[in-house]
């Protein structure tokens, strides 16, 4: 987990401040917080040796950074030394200039925000090469973000793993990743690849979608920065982030969370990470611990015959003595309204649901668009995510404009 970026923390009349360090020129940066900006501003580099005394220096280049001195030797059940990082958008009041960002998820601009970036690895050390995606109840550009930081491990070595516990294991942005989760004053959610890579290319929907289905993230919130860099334990030398990019222009459509397929794993508990919390219920119930189920995938048929929208129900992973399971909605035609409808097996009963509005009575179900959602273009998706008692089925998912 990345803490503290860009900023210098000291203590102020008895209370925590920030004073940030002025920009540095592009080349050599060793101050322990300095920062640079790449592309005429639209990207800023951090050092942010934040976790260290140590001394850290970083090299950039004409789109990305590399790490040239470093000599960390933090214990792997602790936090690591630090995360320099080129992001874009805001984060402790040092902001990229056009990102659009902060910006609302719930806007159709959020749909095509996307990102891509590529690395190279040392052969030693104890690292993690990550994103850290940022989201807050408010378009916030200073102080510490509150709602979800969603961090897209890419690759790692050393016996590191992220805060909190595993609670899934999914299949998004071309890769098979472990979703581990804790609550530290804000959710921290993490995807592992379980396959390293060194580029990839998505659309941050692509995860965030999945969050929202898990109840770790909600649409009315504002994403505020993605940020990629490396956390580093033990050495460092030789990370190298050669290429990064930013864009919200429409050219990568959004794959939300149709394009996830959870498959089948157990978790392990417990987290020597320095944020490590018993995982938590993605809802406001009782259950205390989640291990990943069977998966099964059914599409249903549309409703009415006037071939408006599909949708697709998959069975996540089981909790406690139910399971959670999602159906995503994919438009046929633009729709300003959706409705699904699917029988529910003897001894199932939802008891939360979110992404939508549950009603219906005995054994069918039924789901309503919230105000959100209801408007997707043609080819759009939206997921309805729910937790439910009794044993998971595969039911045939009607769906139809609302």
């Amino acid at each position: 987990m990345a803490l503290a970026a860009c900023a210098l923390l000291a203590v102020v009349g008895g209370a925590i401040g920030v004073l940030s360090e002025p920009a540095q020129a592009a080349g050599r940066i060793c101050d322990k917080y300095g920062t640079t900006t790449l592309a005429g501003g639209k990207y800023v580099v951090t050092n942010n040796n934040w976790g260290d005394d140590t001394t850290q220096c970083i090299t950039t280049s004409d789109s990305g950074f590399a790490i040239t001195t470093a000599s960390h030797n933090k214990p792997t059940n602790g936090a690591p030394g630090s995360y320099p990082a080129i992001y874009a958008g805001c984060h402790y009041n040092n902001c990229s200039t056009g990102s659009g960002l902060p910006m609302a998820v719930s806007s159709p601009a959020f749909n095509s925000v996307a990102t891509s970036v590529s690395m190279k690895y040392p052969s030693s050390g104890a690292y993690d090469a990550a994103y850290d995606i940022w989201f807050d109840p408010t378009a916030r550009k200073d102080g510490q973000n509150t709602g979800a930081e969603l961090m897209v491990w890419l690759n790692h070595a050393g016996s590191i793993q992220p805060a909190g516990s595993k609670v899934a294991t999914v299949t998004l942005a071309g890769g098979t990743w472990d979703v581990w989760y804790s609550k530290s004053g804000w959710n921290i959610v993490s995807y592992v690849r379980t396959q390293g890579t060194q580029s990839i290319d998505f659309p941050v929907r692509t995860f965030f979608d999945d969050m929202v289905t898990r109840g770790y993230a909600q649409r009315s919130w504002y994403l505020t920065s993605v940020q990629a860099g490396f956390e580093p334990w033990t050495g460092g030398e030789g990370l190298s982030l050669d290429n990064f990019t930013y864009r919200a222009d429409g050219a990568s459509a959004p794959t939300s969370g149709s394009s996830s397929s959870p498959t089948s794993s157990s978790p392990t508990s417990g987290s020597s990470s320095p944020s490590s919390s018993t995982s938590e219920s993605p809802s406001s119930t009782s259950a205390t611990s989640a291990s990943t189920g069977s998966s099964t995938t059914s599409t249903g048929g549309t409703g009415g015959g006037t071939g408006t929208c599909t949708a697709t129900y998959a069975t996540a992973e089981s909790w406690n003595a139910g399971y959670i399971g999602r159906v995503t909605v994919t438009a046929k035609q633009a729709l300003t309204g959706w409705k699904l409808t699917w029988p529910s097996a003897s001894g199932q009963s939802i008891g939360n649901l979110w992404g939508g509005r549950l009603s219906g009575s005995g054994g069918s179900v039924t789901v309503t668009n919230e105000s959100w959602n209801g408007s997707l273009p043609a080819g759009g998706s939206a997921t309805v995510g729910f937790q439910s008692a009794g044993s998971p089925s595969t039911p045939t998912v009607t769906c139809t404009a609302n």
